[in-house]
């Protein structure tokens, strides 16, 4: 089990970035159009960095929605690999059994 502390910057997180989400794409898209005078440009990049960090899209870290686990990430099931064999070995899981041969 992950700190709880940790579980909640994380969730804190990903409420900051669903917040300037629309701010930053305006931001970034006026930054990066070659019609925009560079001026803009550069005044656009100066308030992109004004910006929390916390609102950057990559500063999220995938976690287990069980546990809380960062390591081991299975995306297709946001799950961790512990928490996902647990579940597979209780046949929580459909179409999952575990492997012989």
């Amino acid at each position: 089990m992950a700190k709880i502390s940790q579980i909640n910057r994380n969730l804190k997180r990903e409420k900051m970035v669903a917040q300037y989400a629309v701010k930053r794409a305006a931001l970034k898209a006026t930054a990066k159009d070659p019609a925009v005078p560079a001026e803009e440009q550069f005044a656009a990049r100066l308030k992109l960095s004004k910006l929390p960090r916390n609102s950057s899209k990559t500063r999220v870290k995938h976690r287990c929605e069980m546990s809380g686990r960062s390591k081991g990430f299975y995306r297709k099931v946001k799950l961790s690999r512990i928490a996902l064999r647990d579940l597979a070995n209780f046949g929580q899981i459909p179409g999952m059994t575990k492997a012989s041969w």
